[in-house]
């Protein structure tokens, strides 16, 4: 339990309303910048596809499929780790972790000479993202005061946007124009071929430096330090981001939801009727952003538009236009989500891309080229990026118990990675068997079953502290 904090000190330097408005954002934004480079390193693969693929001669849809996720277990590898290490070590240091291995494992894919090797540090850069996946958000939920956590934890969500964007920027700046008609030998020996995916790996280095310096600045989670008896330190941190009455209120609630004995088992305390219930719904959170299929028109843009009668030049101009248009959906879900609300933003969401990928399945079968392929995708990433992008990521941060919230986020990051995994890895097989008709068509029936599953089980969180989730949550039985 956590011991009472006696408060006889006056609150001193810790600035005026808006600075420490100010100091929020800031450590919000350095905290996020694990979204970033979580979405770059995640996409940057995207566009060097094409040429690595060539260069370690991957035909098979088997090797073609493993090369595109095998980061995967890494990410799988992060995600359990990050529970356990953060409680541990504190969340502070798990993004510094994160972030040193972003630049290790940039920098080895960017030198490699063989495949067995890529592969390797692929998997280490998925570990990357596994932490940041499921330390960043946590970690500025925590940080954040009821009215700014939705926009707050949503900025980790801007940030991998901004992420994927720029990757998707920098690829197409660094590929050269592909010769119509040209064969593989040829690429093989070009500048794309020999060195301009390598350059797209590498250029991953540059924010992943500055993620490791930003992550020197920030404070620890006041939260974390409360659950492990640091008191007057948790105090300082809070007067510092809200001042003396909200870290005093904040205090105050988390000694009132701190009763759980230190001795109860994790699982004792997961099965609690309430806690189990906002488990099941954070892990049905979590498998359905990723099984909606969105991620395969990032991860697997080239088949996708190449389907849609694009060349590899037109292919690459139009992931730029879809990382714009995700961002520009991202800017709006973020101005959105603490005034609509969670629930909201996911049903319209999700019943959008339903419907989107109905018409985009009816659309390859009828084979559709051209413009209208590239609007219906468009249109998908939009609803997407409204919805289950930035929303999964607020409520798998928000609903959990405090003593427990690290070990159950990186339950459900796991469980999201694990989906991850099955859908990119299965993404080339189903497109084989079924072709990219029957792929969309199988994403809009997972769409409309966990519609169906949200109308009846999300609560809204909006304009209500942790704490004040987690007492509702005792209270469900």
């Amino acid at each position: 339990m956590t011991a009472p904090v006696h408060i006889s000190a006056t609150f001193t330097g810790h600035g005026d309303r808006s600075t420490r408005t100010a100091y929020l954002w800031l450590a919000a934004a350095s905290g996020a910048l694990g979204g970033l480079l979580f979405g770059y390193d995640w996409v940057v693969i995207g566009g060097a596809k094409p040429f690595y693929e060539i260069f370690f001669h991957l035909t098979s849809p088997e090797l073609q499929g493993w090369a595109m996720s095998c980061a995967l277990l890494g990410c799988l590898a992060g995600a359990v780790a990050a529970g356990s290490l953060s409680d541990r070590f504190g969340r502070k240091r798990l993004l510094t972790l994160s972030a040193l291995t972003f630049a290790a494992s940039s920098l080895g894919d960017a030198l490699v000479a063989h495949f067995i090797v890529f592969v390797a540090w692929r998997i280490l850069g998925g570990f990357a993202i596994g932490l940041a996946s499921g330390v960043s958000p946590m970690y500025i939920a925590e940080i954040s005061p009821a009215h700014l956590r939705g926009r707050l934890v949503s900025l980790n969500q801007l940030a991998i946007v901004i992420g994927i964007l720029l990757a998707q920027v920098v690829n197409w700046l660094i590929a050269r124009p592909v010769p119509a008609g040209a064969t593989p030998a040829e690429i093989l020996v070009s500048w794309n071929g020999q060195a301009a995916w390598r350059w797209m790996f590498g250029a991953t280095a540059v924010p992943s430096v500055l993620f490791l310096i930003a992550t020197f600045f920030v404070p620890e989670s006041p939260r974390w330090l409360a659950t492990n008896g640091r008191n007057r330190q948790a105090l300082h941190i809070l007067a510092r981001l809200g001042g003396e009455a909200y870290a005093r209120q904040v205090m105050d609630d988390l000694r009132q939801v701190s009763g759980e004995p230190g001795n109860v088992s994790l699982l004792r305390q997961l099965v609690h009727p309430g806690v189990a219930r906002a488990l099941v719904l954070g892990l049905v959170l979590a498998v359905l952003q990723q099984w909606c299929g969105i991620n395969v028109i990032f991860t697997y843009a080239q088949e996708i538009f190449a389907a849609a009668g694009y060349r590899i030049s037109g292919i690459l101009f139009n992931i730029v236009i879809t990382g714009a248009i995700n961002l520009v959906f991202t800017v709006l879900a973020f101005a959105a989500i603490d005034r609509f609300g969670r629930r909201f933003l996911l049903l319209i969401g999700i019943a959008g891309l339903a419907a989107t990928y109905t018409v985009l399945g009816a659309f390859y079968r009828l084979h559709v080229q051209g413009t209208p392929m590239l609007a219906l995708v468009l249109a998908a990433i939009a609803c997407y990026a409204v919805s289950l992008a930035p929303v999964t990521w607020v409520v798998i941060s928000e609903i959990f118990p405090n003593r427990i919230r690290a070990e159950a986020v990186s339950l459900a990051v796991t469980a999201l990675w694990i989906a991850c995994f099955v859908l990119t890895y299965t993404f080339p097989l189903l497109n084989a068997a079924i072709s990219a008709a029957g792929v969309f068509f199988v994403y809009a029936s997972i769409c409309l079953v966990g519609l169906v599953y949200l109308s009846l089980r999300l609560p809204e969180t909006r304009n209500r502290s942790l704490e004040e989730i987690e007492t509702s949550l005792r209270g469900a039985e």
